[in-house]
């Protein structure tokens, strides 16, 4: 973990540095932020938008570092993602769970992948489309085990819906966005997939609203189901709201204030989520 977060602020340092300009076609925003699973979205719902600003006949991606701190757990993520002519959405992410109450961690890699299949986020009256799959792969699976885990890998797989209104309500920029996802995973995976109660995909719905203040400044709203299929601890959907500054398109920062619910016997653990991005 220590050598990817090195290398992924490396990579944030050079980024930042570059002479070349970002592409230019597509809006201030519309990459959106990275998820806390690599893939361009909010910080818990991934989106219909593909990460960072390529257009038709570019290549792009961001790199991403993450926390999330609630009241007795910490999620350290690194992330990094390809995008190809606004059309594909390559990503990879680090997790790393830290159970502060009981001194110990659980580790997590995901890789993503996303393919806008129809529509476009701002020029067309139908939503933007994009399909997308998870593969999620515990690399610390003792504890997931213990509480009754079936599996340390699986599959997820999503489809998301996305909108931007450049001309909404109060003369401000909206968005909304619907993803439905397949998933057995608990707690985001972190916990496994599968369990005692229940070792199928379920069908969850997650989905984010959000406004411009000003071209470079978003406020928002996220929220996310979660199965569960563990007995010895009921585990309950997550919220955020959430401030998201893009003072160029090379920078993102997300701040939000996180209401994961009861997290492995623990309630209602609430806390703040940072993200910094860079994209080239």
């Amino acid at each position: 973990m220590k050598s990817i977060g090195l290398m992924v602020v490396g990579l944030l340092a050079s980024s930042l540095m570059m002479d070349a300009e970002a592409a230019e076609g597509r809006l201030l925003g519309t990459g959106g932020a990275t998820t806390i699973e690599g893939a361009a979205g909010g910080g818990l719902v991934p989106w219909a938008v593909i990460s960072g600003y390529s257009e038709d006949d570019e290549r792009g991606g961001t790199v991403a570092l993450t926390r999330a701190q609630v009241d007795d757990y910490r999620l350290d993520v690194t992330a990094a993602s390809f995008s190809y002519q606004n059309r594909l959405e390559i990503s990879v992410a680090s997790q790393m769970f830290n159970l502060e109450n009981l001194g110990a961690e659980l580790r997590q890699q995901v890789f993503g992948v996303k393919y806008r299949i129809a529509g476009d986020l701002i020029y067309t009256s139908m939503p933007q489309l994009s399909v997308g799959a998870l593969y999620k792969r515990n690399t610390r699976y003792d504890i997931p085990e213990l509480v009754g885990s079936q599996r340390d890998n699986d599959w997820e797989a999503y489809l998301a819906a996305s909108k931007v209104w450049l001309a909404g309500p109060f003369d401000r920029t909206w968005l909304a966005n619907v993803t439905v996802r397949a998933t057995r995973a608990n707690q985001f995976g972190l916990l496994g997939f599968g369990g005692d109660r229940g070792d199928s995909h379920e069908i969850t719905v997650e989905a984010a609203t959000g406004v411009f203040l000003h071209r470079s400044l978003a406020i928002g709203i996220e929220y996310r189901q979660k199965p569960d299929n563990l007995s010895f601890a009921k585990e309950e959907d997550a919220m955020s709201a959430f401030v998201a500054w893009f003072p160029s398109k090379r920078v993102a920062l997300v701040g939000a204030f996180l209401d994961l619910g009861s997290i492995a016997g623990a309630a209602n653990q609430t806390g703040y989520y940072l993200s910094l991005q860079a994209s080239f």
